[in-house]
């Protein structure tokens, strides 16, 4: 592949991949607004649970359907318009008079949200060449941990500004930035050439597959024609039959897990969590920013590996280490150990999570359905992770009220369960075309 082939594929895979991005700043801002919403609003730990919550059942409506304009569309087309959804968004929470609208336009959000978590990767994984899968698909999900960090930095910058009430106006409102960029950037790369096919262009298809610097374009093509099948490609084939099953329990199974390990609720009151073990707001923003770098640094180290390494390894050994995290971070919520140790076991379990399911859930998903069905496949994946981290963040802050260290214990044990799932059910696919994994799952 010469270098202008490489730096078209790049550069295509990097844009679809900056919706991650918005994904993870929008759902991480919202740690550094909880105090300030509580006060503006009077929220009790309940509401704040809504607040919190309710832009992930926009996000669950949303990755469980847009896996249908996402066909109809493409990918790419349907990115643009999550991109309207999250300057929308963030405009109308930063000028919201009241909180009735402010939980409206966060659920508007979480439509982008979830509709993002589904075609981001579904477009990389269309485009890309199986020996750089992995890695290119990974892009969404450090793209993901970038914008979490930036999340972070952003509410400790804008808290030093001291903007008193209005705070969280700001923090929320910043979004709109980043989302105008990605917008425009959607204008400048390709369609899916698995798309292109499905849909008749054959001939974009191959010019598609020419630009990306596929070395054999026309065997290409012709695989991904004989994989989609001429007699499908006027028809929508039904995901819910018994030859999907297998890939389908893949699915909703690591989404659901991914937020029964608690990330999400962390992540979203993590600025609680520190006080509530005794730190004060700016302290808490600060430890902030270094578990969003942690997040950063042991994702890029997972994405050099999730090719050379495999998936399933990666799990395993995320498993262990975030159950021996979580089980310290409740010894030190219980009272059993100092507050000063709540940021190494936080740390410890960021990085955990980050260098496994943090880097592998948005790849493996993308990779296990065949075309004809991937983006609702991915869809139904997401939903399952998007349903379980709604109801996680809607009953977090009054569980861990009552006693802050009982979530932990739940959330070690959980990882404890998948360890043990992971071992006996799941395939591994690194290196594996996506026409060869068809055959492998019994879905082709």
């Amino acid at each position: 592949m010469d270098n202008k082939c490489k730096a078209y594929l790049f550069r295509s895979t990097a844009v679809g991949a900056l919706g991650g991005l918005l994904f993870g700043f929008d759902t991480a801002v919202i740690a550094g607004t909880t105090h300030s919403l509580m006060s503006t609003y009077s929220l009790t730990p309940e509401l704040l649970g809504i607040t919190v919550s309710i832009a992930l059942w926009g996000t669950v409506i949303s990755s469980m359907t847009a896996g249908i304009p996402g066909e109809k569309l493409g990918a790419r087309d349907a990115l643009r318009i999550t991109a309207v959804l999250y300057i929308i968004s963030a405009l109308g929470c930063a000028f919201s008079p009241n909180w009735w609208i402010l939980l409206g336009f966060r659920f508007l959000g979480g439509l982008g949200i979830g509709a993002s978590s589904v075609l981001g990767p579904v477009y990389i994984a269309e485009l890309a060449p199986p020996k750089w899968r992995g890695r290119l698909v990974g892009l969404f999900q450090i793209n993901i941990v970038v914008g979490i960090l930036v999340a972070y930095f952003s509410n400790y910058i804008i808290g030093l500004q001291h903007f008193g009430i209005n705070e969280w106006r700001y923090e929320l409102g910043v979004s709109a930035l980043p989302a105008i960029l990605f917008f425009c950037m959607l204008f400048g790369i390709p369609r899916s050439p698995r798309w292109l096919v499905a849909k008749g262009f054959t001939e974009e298809a191959l010019a598609v597959l020419q630009m990306t610097g596929d070395p054999t374009p026309e065997a290409e093509l012709q695989l991904i024609e004989e994989s989609i099948g001429q007699e499908h490609k006027e028809k929508i084939e039904p995901l819910f039959q018994k030859k999907y099953l297998r890939p389908i329990l893949l699915a909703a199974s690591m989404g659901a897990f991914s937020q029964l390990s608690g990330i999400n609720a962390i992540l979203y009151y993590l600025n609680d969590i520190f006080a509530q073990a005794g730190f004060d707001k700016l302290s808490g923003d600060m430890q902030s920013v270094i578990i969003g770098a942690t997040n950063l640094t042991f994702t890029l180290v997972a994405m050099a590996f999730i090719d050379r390494f495999g998936r399933k390894p990666l799990l395993l050994i995320g498993g262990i280490g975030m159950a021996t995290s979580l089980f310290g971070i409740a010894a030190v919520m219980s009272g059993l150990l100092e507050r000063q140790n709540l940021l190494v076991f936080l740390v410890l379990f960021i990085g955990f999570f980050a260098a496994s399911q943090g880097a592998v859930i948005w790849v493996y998903m993308s990779e296990i359905f065949p075309t004809l069905v991937r983006a609702r496949g991915q869809s139904l994946g997401s939903a399952s992770h998007w349903i379980m981290n709604a109801i996680i963040s809607g009953v977090f802050p009054v569980v861990a009220k009552a006693s802050g260290a009982k979530p932990f214990i739940f959330f070690g044990l959980m990882m404890l369960v998948q360890f043990f799932i992971v071992i006996r059910w799941y395939p591994e696919t690194k290196g594996v075309s996506l026409e060869e994994l068809e055959q492998q799952l019994g879905t082709g």
